[in-house]
This record gives structure tokens, sequence and C-alpha cells, in this order.
């Protein structure tokens, strides 16, 4: 087994824990989106936005 399948491994268990959790998942991403628009000013607030609603539907899709 490979870096390659040991990291996939560990990318499937977290996709895992982020459906089974998905509540507390919801959180910690809105807390890393608010923290990169504080540390930027807002500068980037769109596409924050943008990745916190690409992260959220990995985690929600089939819902």
């Amino acid at each position: 087994m490979g870096f390659a399948d040991n990291l996939k491994g560990a990318v499937d268990k977290g996709l895992e824990y982020a459906k089974d959790n998905a509540d507390k998942v919801d959180g910690l991403v809105d807390k890393a989106g608010d923290a990169i628009d504080e540390k930027t000013g807002n500068k980037f607030s769109s596409q924050v936005d943008q990745a916190q609603d690409a992260a959220k539907k990995t985690y929600h899709a089939g819902e």
C-alpha cells in the first residue's frame, strides 16, 4: 500500500465523518471562512463563500 492509497483512505474517513456529523462540520466550515474573511479584511469574501458552499456540497450530497 503506497502513499496515495493511505491518503485516499484518510480522505475517505474524513468524508465519512463529515457525512455522519454534518451539523458539526458545517459550523467548522463557517468558522474557518469567518477567520479567513477576518484575516483578509473581507477582500475575498465572495471566493470564501463559494469555497464554503463547495465544501458543504461534498458531504451533504445525497441528503
